[in-house]
């Protein structure tokens, strides 16, 4: 499914059926020669090397759930007039808000990691109505552009990546104040049928696994910083990218050939530095071009619809809550107090999570472009909640599982007949629990709060859509202070001319 630059005005298609399922997802990547490197070396075919498979495997989930789950799952679009998966939907009404937090939990209950489509699915949102008033601003075409890609991606059940964040390199200069003008990524050249622009995207969850690729700015802009206001969409296939694969603890276990030490053999997360080097984009898929007062409206819509998307690690926390349920239970111990104390305060932390967001999806208001967005403070409670909450849950699933969990020998030693037999006898826990269950769930809560599953858990919850301080940024800029000291001097008694502070 080779990528092919048609004619201007027209968006390529490439994928000549429309993807029906995982599996027809998973065969859609294949054969696109990307230039994808890993552990240095050049990946021949993605699809079947043993370290990115798991990622594609989440992502796929997402596409049978679609079709095992449609109310879930899909949505009716107005765009293409066809019931289309969530993550290519552009809200129409608060509901709709609400249903993508309600599956992204489940398919985080599902993979018990990153499934990697939210980015795309918020990009798209937050896209919709900064378009609109670009061209309301300044009579430019981006939103009918927009549109008609939003039309090809859900007409073709494909996967977009939204690529936002820059290597920044030093944080205390502007784009146009780097020594390395690159760092931020740019337009370096107009032309009449198109742009060419030149960069890098960090940290780009699922990019190999995408479809397309939509770049959008990372900071708010200042009018001398034009060249770096830039939104478009490039193919994933396109010959001027190239993906340097990021390394996540114990990923090379799965080199290994066993299944038992890799903790969840069958899901993993992805990230991985997209280089951008001269990428033509004809001027229909180019979206913002030099309009720096845009960049800020699109920086914080997104990052609203972003940081509520965050329940998804509700479900990837009720897997752990599951996991250090089941741990404690294989150990004997399932009913002693202090044991469903911990898991009461996971639970607990857990939800404070979920109902952040689901309550700023539920209080979503509609755009002047038509389509609804969140609440942004809520969102940014959400987010802010899950810098800290799955932490303290990692915390309490390593205390229940014990030091076993990061002592425990290899699966082979397991499966060697001299040390084999010894394992078995002196790893034993409950007599009516098979050793291996209990190895086999220690790994998975390895996973998730030490292993390759603890990018998407734990570092990726603090960092991802900006770091807690952006959060609190936000917070303090719509709490809305001075009504509530209005609240209070009323309750008070205190007539409001006498004072002045």
């Amino acid at each position: 499914m080779a990528y092919q630059e048609t004619v201007a005005g027209a968006i390529d298609i490439g994928y000549l059926q429309p993807i029906s399922d995982g599996n027809d997802y998973v065969e859609s990547l294949r054969g696109r020669g990307l230039k994808v490197y890993l552990l240095g070396e050049r990946v021949k075919e993605p699809v079947d090397h043993p370290m990115i498979r798991p990622s594609i495997n989440a992502m796929a989930a997402t596409y049978d759930l679609a079709v095992e789950d449609p109310e879930l799952a899909t949505a009716e679009s107005s765009i293409s007039g066809r019931r289309v998966n969530r993550f290519l939907h552009v809200t129409e009404s608060a509901d709709d808000v609400v249903m993508q937090n309600r599956m992204q939990r489940r398919l985080g209950q599902i993979t018990g990691t990153c499934f990697q489509r939210c980015v795309g699915m918020d990009a798209f949102n937050s896209l919709y109505s900064v378009t609109f008033e670009a061209d309301e601003a300044h009579g430019t075409e981006y939103h009918k552009r927009f549109k008609n890609f939003i039309r090809h991606c859900q007409e073709l059940n494909l996967v977009v990546g939204g690529a936002m964040t820059d290597p920044k390199g030093d944080r205390s200069r502007g784009p146009v104040e780097q020594a390395n003008p690159d760092l931020y990524t740019r337009i370096v050249e107009r032309g009449d049928d198109g742009i060419v622009i030149r960069g890098a995207k960090a940290h780009q969850t699922g990019c190999v696994n995408s479809h397309w690729i939509v770049v959008m700015p990372t900071i708010r802009l200042r009018p001398e910083d034009e060249d770096y206001a830039v939104c478009a969409a490039i193919p994933v296939e396109d010959p001027g990218l190239s993906f340097i694969y990021g390394r996540q603890s114990c990923d090379t276990r799965a080199m290994e050939g066993g299944d038992i030490d890799v903790g969840n053999a069958r899901f993993s997360g992805q990230e991985a530095l997209i280089i951008i080097d001269d990428v033509f984009v004809p001027w229909n898929r180019v979206f913002l071009c030099g309009e720096t007062e845009f960049v800020a409206p699109l920086v914080e819509r997104f990052t609203a619809y972003h940081r509520r998307s965050y329940v998804c690690k509700t479900g990837v926390g009720d897997v752990l809550i599951g996991a250090a349920a089941a741990i404690a239970d294989f150990n004997g111990v399932p009913n002693v107090s202090h044991v469903r104390d911990k898991l009461v305060e996971m639970t607990h932390l857990n939800e404070t999570i979920y109902g952040a967001g689901i309550a700023a999806s539920h209080e979503s208001h509609q755009t002047a472009a038509g389509n609804w967005e969140n609440d942004g403070l809520l969102a940014n409670v959400c987010k802010h909640n899950v810098t800290r909450f799955p932490y303290e849950m990692g915390r309490l699933a390593q205390d229940l599982a014990g030091g076993l969990m990061v002592t425990c020998p290899s699966e082979q030693d397991f499966k060697s007949p001299e040390t084999g037999p010894l394992l078995e006898k002196y790893l034993k826990g409950r007599s009516d629990v098979p050793t291996e269950d209990r190895i086999r769930m220690l790994r998975l809560i390895e996973n998730m709060t030490l292993g390759r599953n603890a990018v998407g858990y734990l570092t990726e919850s603090l960092h991802g859509a900006g770091s807690p301080q952006a959060q609190r940024i936000q917070i303090a800029r719509q709490m809305d202070i001075e009504a509530k000291k209005k609240l209070a001097r009323r309750l008070a008694g205190i007539e409001e001319k006498k004072c002045s502070n």
